[in-house]
């Protein structure tokens, strides 16, 4: 994997956060497509180039929510296995759903070698998604998913700040529980030692994080 000045990761981190239930804008891949060189676009073909090396940045941590079942869960259990963590909510329009199909999709990929991978999806709108409606929608899309969100005095905050996850609701009315949240997509790929390896950014292909996935197992 190769290392990338701190500059750079901000710059990601900014394009990413608040654009998971936005349309995307892709004017200006598409203008940059058009101009390209016959053998520039022979490599657009092939699968996008893998995540972004994390392991010199001061990001991530353990910390507990609750299940599906209403028990505590620390992302310290699942050391020794490979974790694809991701943050959304159950209604997430979009983006959401499109990622964890993905992350299901790159469980095929891994063959035999998705028993020591899990895949926890980490609610950032606990006033609607209680541990029941987070657990059964994560095993919608596969049935060793984890869904985890904050209950009592689980402080969801500073979980998105070990993280970088922005998260901002839009267009709620007053006491409305209709309303969309803007928040930062992608997902972690966390070694078997609980720290962040690689950042996958969304759109990535299954077999594009699978095989980074491969290089921590």
């Amino acid at each position: 994997m190769f290392s990338v000045p701190r500059s750079f990761l901000l710059g990601v981190f900014a394009l990413a956060a608040l654009a998971a239930c936005k349309p995307q804008d892709n004017s200006a891949a598409q203008a940059a497509s058009s101009s390209a060189s016959a053998p520039a676009a022979e490599n657009a073909a092939k699968p996008q180039t893998r995540g972004t090396d994390m392991r010199k940045e001061d990001i991530g941590g353990d910390f507990t929510l609750t299940d599906g079942e209403g028990k505590p869960f620390s992302l310290s259990d699942l050391k020794g296995k490979v974790v694809i963590l991701s943050f959304g909510y159950t209604h997430c329009p979009d983006v959401c759903p499109t990622e964890l199909l993905t992350y299901s999709d790159t469980l095929k990929q891994l063959g035999g070698q998705a028993k020591d991978v899990k895949v926890v999806f980490v609610s950032i709108d606990p006033e609607r998604d209680t541990p029941e409606i987070i657990g059964k929608y994560a095993k919608q899309f596969n049935p060793d998913f984890i869904g985890l969100t904050a209950t009592g005095g689980q402080s969801l905050p500073v979980i998105k700040q070990q993280y970088r996850v922005v998260s901002a609701k839009v267009n709620q009315k007053d006491d409305s529980e209709n309303y969309l949240v803007d928040h930062s997509s992608g997902a972690y790929l966390i070694d078997k030692n609980g720290e962040v390896a690689i950042f996958s950014p969304y759109g990535s292909e299954p077999e594009t994080i699978a095989a980074d996935v491969r290089t921590l197992l």
